[in-house]
C-alpha cells in the first residue's frame, strides 16, 4: 500500500524559499564596544549610582519626597529631547525639596501591531531600520542627559536593550505588554536599578504581582555576555520592584478604591506596596490634558494619609499634544502618544 508523501507543493517552496531570502543579518557592535566607543565617566558613575539610591529610598518609604517620571512618550528628535533635559534639570533643582524627578527617556516603543518602534531602531524614520546608528545615537544622548545631572528613566521593551544602555538609567519600567514576559522577569532580577512593573492591558494587577515575586528571585537564563558571546546569566535577583498603575481596557485604576484594592493585591502577595501612578495611557484615555487632573487627584490622596504612593508618571514635551509623522514636523512634538506642553509641566509640578 503506498502511503502519501507530505512534499511541498510549489507554492509552498515558493513561499518558503521568499521568507529565506528576505531574512538577513547586519552586524552590531557588542555591549562591550559600545560602552569602549561611548564610555560613562567616573564621576558621573558615582552620580548614576547616587540617583539610583535615591529612587530606591523614596520606593522604601525612607524619603518622604514623591518621585515623578516625566518626559516625552517616546523621543524622536535629540534636539528638542536635550532641550527639554535642559529645562527639566533646572526645575527639578527648584522642587527638590518635594519630589525627586527622572526623566523619561524611552529609546524603544512598544506596538499593538506595527509602526515606528522608536529612536533606537529607526533612528531616522525611514521605515527600514539602522540598528547600529540608533545603538550609537541613543547611548551619546542618554550620555549627554545623564551629564545634566538627570536621573534617567526607559522602558525595557528588548532584554539586550539594557546591555548596551542599562549603565545610564536609574529607573526601569516594564511594559502591561511584557510585564506576564518570563524573558523579561529574568533580565529584571538582574538589572542595578529599581524597576517598576505595569499593570496588565486588562488592568489586573495580578500579573504585576506575580512579575515582582519573580524578578525578586535568583535566576539562570539565556543572555548575551559583554563580548556578545550567547551566555547562561546567574542572576542574583532584583528587591527594588514596585507597581506602576496605568488604566487598562476601558478602565482606570488611580482612584483611592483601586489604589487600596490594588495595595491589599501586593501585601496579599507579599511584595512591595509602593505604587505609582501613571497618569497618562489608559488612565487618561490617551487625552493628554487629562493627567493635569489625575495627578492632582492622586496627590490629595497622598495628602489625606495614603504614603504607599510613592511616584507619578507623566508624558510630557516642549509642545502639547502630538503630530502625525509625515510632512515638517512641529519641533518638539511628540509623533506617538500625546504629551502636555513644557509650560503646562513646569505649572502642574510646581502647584503639586
Amino acid at each position: 500500500m503506498n502511503m502519501p508523501t507530505h512534499s511541498d507543493s510549489p507554492a509552498d517552496s515558493g513561499l518558503r524559499r521568499q521568507a529565506t531570502a528576505s531574512t538577513r543579518e547586519t552586524a552590531l557592535p557588542t555591549p562591550l564596544q559600545l560602552r569602549q566607543d561611548f564610555p560613562v565617566p567616573t564621576e558621573l558613575q558615582g552620580r548614576i549610582a547616587e540617583h539610583r539610591n535615591a529612587v530606591r529610598r523614596i520606593l522604601n518609604g525612607e524619603d518622604s519626597r514623591l518621585l515623578i517620571v516625566v518626559g516625552p512618550c517616546s523621543i524622536h528628535d535629540e534636539v528638542a529631547a536635550l532641550e527639554y533635559g535642559a529645562k527639566l534639570s533646572e526645575l527639578a533643582k527648584a522642587v527638590s525639596d518635594r519630589f525627586l524627578i527622572v526623566m523619561r527617556a524611552y529609546l524603544e516603543k512598544p506596538r499593538t501591531t506595527v509602526g515606528w518602534k522608536g529612536l533606537l531602531y529607526d533612528p531616522d524614520r525611514t521605515g527600514q531600520g539602522d540598528l547600529n546608528e540608533g545603538l550609537m545615537r541613543s547611548r551619546r544622548l542618554l550620555l549627554n542627559l545623564a551629564d545634566m545631572d538627570l536621573p534617567l528613566a526607559t522602558e525595557a521593551l528588548s532584554p539586550f536593550t539594557m546591555d548596551y544602555l542599562g549603565d545610564l538609567v536609574s529607573w526601569t519600567a516594564i511594559g502591561a505588554r511584557t510585564t506576564e514576559s518570563q524573558v523579561h522577569r529574568e533580565m529584571v532580577s538582574g538589572l542595578p536599578m529599581p524597576v517598576g512593573f505595569k499593570n496588565g492591558t486588562d488592568g489586573g494587577v495580578a500579573v504585576a504581582v506575580n512579575a515582582m515575586k519573580s524578578a525578586a528571585h535568583p535566576h539562570q537564563h539565556f543572555g548575551l555576555g559583554q563580548t556578545g558571546a550567547p551566555a547562561m546569566l546567574t542572576t542574583p535577583g532584583n528587591p527594588d520592584t514596585h507597581l506602576v498603575l496605568r488604566g487598562g481596557r476601558g478602565i482606570t485604576n488611580y482612584d483611592a478604591d483601586s489604589i487600596r484594592s490594588a495595595m491589599s493585591a501586593l501585601e496579599a502577595g507579599g511584595v512591595s506596596e509602593s505604587v505609582m501612578v501613571d497618569c497618562s495611557h489608559d488612565n487618561a484615555r490617551k487625552q493628554a490634558e487629562r493627567q493635569l487632573g489625575i495627578a492632582k487627584e492622586v496627590i490629595d490622596q497622598r495628602r489625606a494619609g495614603n504614603r504607599q504612593i510613592r511616584g507619578l508618571m507623566l508624558e510630557s514635551f516642549l509642545e502639547p499634544g502630538r503630530q502625525n509623522d509625515d510632512g515638517e514636523l512641529l519641533y518638539g512634538c511628540s509623533i506617538t502618544d500625546p504629551c502636555l506642553g513644557w509650560a503646562q509641566t513646569a505649572a502642574l509640578i510646581r502647584s503639586l
